[in-house]
């Protein structure tokens, strides 16, 4: 891997991170204007290295420990940069199963955004699909499905590996719509909750929201120092956007589009690359690059015009 491919792998990491946790910014700055000034700044400070350290740095840590366990906790992390013949076939075998369920969770993510999620219309068929939101867990029951049976064709592993993204990202989901249901009592006041509970619901907010990022970043690398560096800097992003830029970024109302078609091309650049397709280490981070450069000069023009384009669904 050149120098090159390495800023462009840690560029693509920190730009997916900071778009896929816009939602995420949002519900922290609204909650932070509930608290008071002491609390605002621990939950920056202190926060801001438990999201960076523990969350998108000893996540994808883990991830790759449970599905590499002979290579050990500390062989885990170094495991990328190795020249141990024996290592790099342990990450090759199990490379696979990582990328099912990675792949499975983020194509998951895309069409519950595009059946059920309301949003600006920021394409041709968004408005139809919208209006089909019954046929979701239709579409994803079939599609996990067929990759379930390919992958049984040439490796049950990853066939598991599939069905525990799937599993992931229901369970993820539920946090999510409850994080969400809190945030509207929270500000509504009908949930006095003291500082300190709001500084431990952020932290498991944040925890839930990282979750998308981090299985993401398995599309760039797997190179989990690579992660904790890409995901870390666009973790700072986010808490920036918390701060001082939340009014401003909502303005770009499509970049959540750009999110989710990322989203949607990582999802099935993993999948390919699980069952064998020769998939270049740029490819991620061009996609990501172009997909959200479009979606935010889609947004720039939506502004330009007066919003008078394609409603906001509530």
């Amino acid at each position: 891997m050149t120098f090159v491919e390495l800023l462009m792998i840690i560029a693509g990491l920190c730009l997916f991170e900071t778009i896929s946790s816009i939602d995420n910014a949002i519900i922290n700055a609204e909650v932070l204007h509930t608290m008071g000034q002491k609390a605002r700044k621990w939950f920056l400070f202190w926060g801001m290295l438990f999201a960076v350290f523990c969350v998108r740095g000893l996540l994808p840590w883990l991830i790759v420990y449970f599905v590499n366990p002979q290579l050990g906790f500390v062989g885990s992390l170094t495991a990328t940069f190795s020249n141990d013949p024996h290592v790099i076939e342990a990450i090759e075998a199990s490379a696979p199963i990582l990328l099912a369920g990675g792949g499975i969770f983020l194509v998951f993510l895309f069409f519950h955004w595009l059946f059920l999620e309301s949003k600006h219309f920021g394409l041709i068929g968004e408005k139809f699909f919208y209006r089909q939101g019954v046929w979701f867990y239709a579409v994803v029951s079939v599609i996990l499905a067929f990759v379930v049976w390919e992958s049984l064709q040439s490796n049950p592993m990853m066939a598991f590996g599939a069905v525990v993204g799937s599993t992931a990202f229901f369970i993820t989901h539920g946090f999510k719509q409850n994080a969400e249901l809190a945030e509207k009592q929270m500000m509504s006041g009908s949930n006095h909750l003291g500082d300190i509970a709001k500084i431990l619901y952020l932290e498991a907010i944040d925890m839930t929201f990282s979750i998308d990022g981090v299985l993401g970043a398995f599309a760039f690398t797997l190179s989990v120092p690579l992660i904790l560096i890409g995901n870390g800097l666009g973790a700072v992003m986010v808490r920036q956007i918390t701060v001082g830029n939340v009014e401003r970024i909502k303005k770009y109302v499509f970049l959540k589009n750009g999110a989710m078609y990322s989203i949607l091309f990582l999802g099935c650049i993993m999948l390919l690359d699980a069952f064998g397709a020769h998939i270049p280490s740029w490819l991620s981070p061009i996609v990501t690059f172009a997909v959200v450069g479009y979606f935010w000069w889609k947004s720039i023009v939506f502004a330009k015009n007066g919003n008078a384009s394609e409603p906001l669904v509530e």
